[in-house]
C-alpha cells in the first residue's frame, strides 16, 4: 500500500476564513470591491508598518503593475536577480523592456552586490541607464537590504522589491516588502498565506495606491460612461478571495512559529552530516519566515551522495522534494539576456535541494523524512 504523500508544500485553514468568505455572500459583494478588499487592505498595512496596500489576483500582477508605476516602457532596460521563479522577470518582458540578469551571493542567495554595480556601469557606460532593480527574498530571507539601496541611491535607480516569499520575514526590525521604491507579495495557494490566488502591491505613497487600483481596474476614466485613456488591466482581488485573507491573517503568527520548528528540525537532522549545508540568514540582523527550508549537498564531502540521490530517495518514499529555482538566464526564453557575476547561481541551483516545508508537518512525517536521509547518509 502507498504512503500517504508529503508535499512540499501545502495550504494551511485556519477556519475564520469560511466566516469572512459568508459575509461576502450575505452581503452579495463578490466581485473585486466590498469590505473584506478594504479590511485585508488595512490589516497588511498594519502587520507590515506601511501606508499603502493594494490587492490584486497575484503576485506577478503586482510586479507587471510595479514596473508601469516605475515608468518602464519598451526598450528599457530592467536589473533583475537570476536566481528567483521566472513571475520575477516575466513581466519586464511583458511591457517590451530587456531583462538584465545578476549573479546572487552566497550569504542570502539573493542579488550580489559586486555584480549590481558592474551590471549598472556597464549598462550606463554603453548609454542606457537602468530603469529599476528587481530585489527578490529568495525563500522568505532578506537580501542584503543596505549594500543594495547604498547602488540604488548611488545611481539613482529604484528598487522593486519582490518579497512574493518573504512575508513575515524582516531586517532589523522592519519588515520585507516595505524596503523597496514598491514592493510585491504573493497569496498563491503555497505561501506563507494564500487566498486562493492572490498577490499585493505594496506602495509608498496614497497617489501611487489610487494609480496602482485604476490600472488594476480596467483604467476606466471618471465619466458616466465607459471611457479609457490608458490601457487597463483586469488585476483586483475578488472580495471572497480577500475574505480568506482575512482569516488567513489570523493564523499568520502561528504559520511563523510552525516554519520555525520546521526549519530546527531540519538543521538538527543535517548538523552530523559533513557536506550538507541548511540554508539559514548570515546574522542576527535577518529575520527570515523559511518559505521553504532548502540544503546544499557537496558530494565531494558526501562520498559521492548528490541533490539527485536525494531527491529520488524521497520520491521512492512518496515525499515531494524539489531543486531550487534554476537561474533565468538558464532558462531557454531568457538565455539570449546579458547576465552578470560569477557562477554561484548556477551552484546553488546544481547543488541544492528544497525540502518539505508547509506549516503542518506531523511527526510520522518527520520520521519518514529523517529515515530516507538516515539511510541515504547512511547515519547511525
Amino acid at each position: 500500500m502507498e504512503k500517504d504523500k508529503i508535499w512540499l508544500l501545502k495550504p494551511n485553514m485556519g477556519g475564520g476564513e469560511l466566516k469572512y468568505i459568508q459575509e461576502a455572500f450575505d452581503s452579495n459583494w463578490i466581485a473585486p470591491a466590498g469590505s473584506n478588499l478594504a479590511f485585508f487592505e488595512n490589516e497588511l498595512e498594519d502587520y507590515l508598518g506601511c501606508k499603502q496596500v493594494v490587492a490584486l489576483n497575484s503576485g506577478t500582477a503586482a510586479i507587471h503593475l510595479g514596473l508601469i508605476l516605475l515608468d518602464v516602457q519598451l526598450g528599457d532596460l530592467v536589473l533583475c536577480q537570476s536566481m528567483t521563479f521566472s513571475a520575477s522577470a516575466n513581466p519586464i518582458v511583458y511591457l517590451g523592456a530587456v531583462p538584465v540578469f545578476i549573479d546572487s551571493e552566497l550569504d542570502t542567495y539573493n542579488l550580489c552586490p559586486i555584480a549590481l554595480e558592474e551590471a549598472i556601469i556597464n549598462c550606463i557606460t554603453s548609454g542606457k541607464k537602468p530603469k529599476a532593480i528587481i530585489a527578490v527574498a529568495l525563500y522568505g530571507v532578506p537580501y542584503k537590504i543596505e549594500e543594495i539601496r547604498y547602488l540604488a541611491d548611488k545611481y539613482d535607480i529604484p528598487i522593486l522589491e519582490d518579497s512574493a516569499e518573504a512575508l513575515g520575514s524582516s531586517h532589523k526590525g522592519k519588515m520585507c516588502g516595505t524596503f523597496g521604491d514598491l514592493g510585491v507579495l504573493s497569496f498563491n495557494g503555497s505561501k506563507m498565506i494564500t487566498t486562493s490566488g492572490g498577490g499585493a502591491l505594496i506602495a509608498s505613497s496614497k497617489m501611487l495606491k489610487n494609480k496602482a487600483i485604476f490600472l488594476a481596474t480596467q483604467a476606466r476614466d471618471d465619466a458616466p460612461h465607459y471611457q479609457h485613456s490608458e490601457i487597463g488591466y483586469n488585476y483586483r482581488m475578488s472580495n471572497i478571495c480577500a475574505g480568506i485573507g482575512r482569516g488567513q491573517m489570523e493564523i499568520l503568527n502561528e504559520h511563523l512559529q510552525l516554519k520555525k520548528a520546521i526549519h530546527n528540525f531540519y538543521l538538527n537532522l543535517f548538523k552530523h552530516i559533513d557536506g550538507v549545508s541548511v540554508f539559514e540568514v548570515p546574522n542576527s540582523n535577518f529575520s527570515a519566515n523559511y518559505w521553504l527550508n532548502t540544503i546544499l549537498i557537496n558530494p565531494l564531502r558526501t562520498k559521492g551522495i548528490n541533490r539527485e540521490m536525494l531527491r529520488l530517495a524521497f520520491i521512492k518514499e512518496n515525499i515531494e522534494s524539489r531543486p531550487l529555482w534554476k537561474p533565468l538566464h538558464l532558462q531557454p526564453i531568457f538565455s539570449k539576456y546579458t547576465y552578470f557575476g560569477k557562477k554561484n547561481a548556477e551552484s546553488i541551483f546544481e547543488n541544492g535541494l528544497c525540502l518539505p516545508s508547509g506549516p503542518i508537518i506531523t511527526e510520522n512525517e518527520k520520521e519518514r523524512i529523517q529515515l530516507v536521509v538516515n539511510e541515504l547518509f547512511n547515519c547511525r
